[in-house]
């Protein structure tokens, strides 16, 4: 049996994965099960998946949980706040962690899952973004794995030999192409823009998604933090990865050869295809999606992506190519900004422009020598100053 943990177990990613484990019963086990603050919903999945470790990162939500278990006779231990995330993550009976904590907070138990030598199944593009050489030395040094569960980038990892890691170039590999589907707003007049609203922005047409992610997709913010983690998943550099329009979310992704083969995963756009590749390389598991109908589909469509419709994946371009912690603070102004969004403080049009005054108003530093405080320094500074920004533009 093999034993995992799921962080962010009542988000999209994590009902996905208990439900691709919930097909294999007699090989995985669910041993921890996370979230921050829905405790109605992982008592539920305690009940039914039966881990022997819960954790609620709110510490207040954790109290809640226990309450709503008490009658379970088998009752999980329950933990809270990141130290129990760091704890489950590690414990010796998890074999693989499923890293699906969104934003900068699932960095630190996803760092501690490297360190411990798990198969790290990374749904946490943050983790890349803000301390990519940070994770890449723990999963070196520790004998970790990592496998990315992001539709695209596990799209390329299923296109690329299993020696790319001696380098692209060396392989044959000429360029990238991450698709994007575009998000609701691809053939929306621009000037209308600032009008969008929370559930507009929310509503993805052809992923089912978290509020954040699905405001990162119509930004397409989403497209460019995955720009970033691609660079540091396959040792390449912002110059060979290509971000195509691809409104079908059909292809999830290709890679492009010296000798003029372009090789594609297609697939239904359901993301248990991703973790199921992931939970079961290098064999193929039932993951519950319907088999891709050719016919049905009939037409696949692709764009180049309009940098004057969509700057935040220009900013993210910039920020990979400026390398140091530019990306760190890329991320936390994004998120900054976008939780600005959903709460109606700011317009849609002023994503963009919070993370662009946030990365003029901090200096890029190098991360020569520098661990994971100073990386969650620069994290707090950038989401300081992104704050202020948001107050002055505020509606």
């Amino acid at each position: 049996m093999i034993g995992l943990t799921v962080l962010g177990a009542t988000g999209s990613i994590g009902v996905s994965t208990l439900d691709v484990l919930a097909r294999h019963p007699s090989r995985f086990r669910a041993v921890a099960l996370t979230a921050n603050r829905d405790a109605e919903r992982l008592a539920e999945q305690c009940r039914r998946h039966r881990p022997r470790y819960a954790v609620m990162a709110d510490p207040q939500a954790a109290q809640h949980l226990g309450e709503l278990l008490a009658d379970l006779p088998d009752r999980p231990e329950i933990l809270a706040g990141v130290e129990g995330l760091e704890q489950v993550a590690t414990l010796p009976e998890v074999d693989y962690v499923m890293a699906a904590i969104v934003g900068a907070a699932g960095l630190r138990p996803t760092l501690a899952a490297a360190l411990a030598g798990k198969r790290v199944l990374l749904a946490n593009k943050e983790s890349l973004v803000v301390a990519g050489a940070l994770l890449m030395r723990a999963i070196a040094d520790h004998g970790a794995e990592l496998l990315p569960i992001d539709s695209e980038h596990n799209a390329i990892f299923q296109c690329l030999p299993p020696n790319f890691k001696q380098g692209l170039a060396q392989v044959g590999v000429r360029r990238i192409l991450l698709t994007a589907s575009g998000g609701p707003f691809r053939t929306w007049p621009i000037d209308q823009l600032a009008a969008v609203t929370p559930e507009q922005a929310c509503a993805h047409p052809t992923w089912e998604m978290g509020r954040k992610i699905s405001v990162d997709s119509a930004t397409m913010m989403n497209k460019g933090l995955e720009v970033i983690e691609a660079c540091w998943l396959f040792g390449t550099d912002a110059d060979h990865i290509q971000v195509v329009i691809h409104p079908q979310s059909v292809i999830h992704s290709l890679v492009q050869y010296e000798d003029g083969s372009v090789l594609a995963q297609l697939g239904n756009p359901d993301m248990r295809t991703p973790i199921a590749y992931a939970m079961g390389w290098p064999e193929r598991i039932a993951s519950g999606v319907n088999p891709l109908d050719l016919f049905a589909v009939a037409r696949l469509d692709f764009y180049e992506p309009d940098l004057e419709r969509f700057p935040c994946l220009r900013l993210a371009y910039e920020a990979a190519r400026a390398g140091g912690t530019a990306p760190a603070i890329l991320n936390a102004a994004n998120e900054i900004a976008v939780a600005a969004f959903l709460e109606r403080r700011i317009p849609f049009t002023r994503i963009a422009a919070v993370v662009a005054q946030t990365l003029d108003a901090l200096p890029t530093e190098s991360l020569d020598g520098q661990g994971l405080e100073f990386l969650l320094e620069v994290d707090q500074r950038a989401r300081a100053q992104a704050e202020r920004f948001v107050q002055d533009q505020g509606i």
